[in-house]
């Protein structure tokens, strides 16, 4: 295998990495505010090291382009829908936890 290859196994492990540190915070976390900064955090990071990973697998630059674009609409989407579930979870009443 080539040092590339090991590097983009690398990459592609940190991004499952944060992938699963995001599900873990949506299963540990004790609200809904704490769980969708956790999980929306973590799956926008974990995507851009896959992409990252990926990238240098292809090598081919319109290719690179296209996974930067899915990135840029899955960031946008997922801060789109991180907000409006928080607003409405805000418009039921459900308060932020507070330690006690």
């Amino acid at each position: 295998m080539l040092i590339s290859e090991y590097i983009s196994i690398v990459l592609i492990g940190i991004g499952v990495i944060f992938f699963i540190m995001g599900i873990l915070g949506l299963l540990r976390f004790p609200d809904v505010y704490t769980r969708l900064h956790a999980l929306t955090k973590a799956d926008n990071v974990g995507l851009g090291f896959i992409i990252l990973g990926l990238a240098i697998q292809i090598g081919e630059v319109r290719v690179l382009l296209k996974f930067l674009l899915i990135w840029l609409l899955v960031l946008i989407a997922s801060a789109t829908s991180c907000y409006l579930v928080a607003r409405e979870a805000l418009r039921m009443g459900i308060e932020p936890w507070k330690k006690s």
